[in-house]
């Protein structure tokens, strides 16, 4: 009678680790991505009129060179309105008076599209030269006041 050997110890381990492989369950898929929050939308600046000014000239970026209170009769007078913020439409008026009596000189509107900080600039000029008094020039945005600068011209 012929007798069979025992397997090797080695063989056993090799076919238990393989019983153990073929019973072993697969991991569980990671879970999806989380997907990210929506992006907080940034809050947009609403327009508005941050400061205007009176002068006598400005620069190529539409802002005055200095700011000016007296001015000579041949001159050019400018009132330079600096804002900021983000609007469809933004309507800008430069309302000009001279004397006591606030006679009308010019009045004059712009609708800008301000997207930003941005100047923007009204002049009045008299080649044959102002009266010689007190000025004032109104500004407002949108319709509502926004103040008034007085200057004067002097011969």
């Amino acid at each position: 009678m012929k007798r069979f050997r025992a397997a090797s110890p080695a063989l056993a381990l090799c076919l238990a680790a393989a019983l153990f492989a073929a019973c072993k369950k697969e991991p569980p898929p990671p879970p999806p991505p989380t997907p990210a929050p929506p992006p907080t939308a940034t809050p947009v600046p609403a327009f508005k009129v941050t400061s205007f000014d009176v002068g006598k000239s400005i620069g190529d970026d539409k802002k005055l060179k200095e700011a000016a209170a007296v001015f000579g009769p041949k001159e050019t007078v400018y009132v330079v309105i600096l804002t900021e913020g983000v609007a469809p439409k933004a309507t800008l008026k430069a309302r000009w008076t001279y004397g006591e009596k606030g006679t009308l000189v010019n009045e004059e509107t712009r609708d800008i599209a301000p997207n930003g900080p941005a100047a923007t600039e009204f002049h009045i000029a008299k080649p044959s030269g102002w009266p010689a008094g007190k000025y004032k020039v109104e500004v407002s945005a949108d319709g509502a006041p926004v103040g008034a600068k007085e200057f004067e011209v002097k011969k």
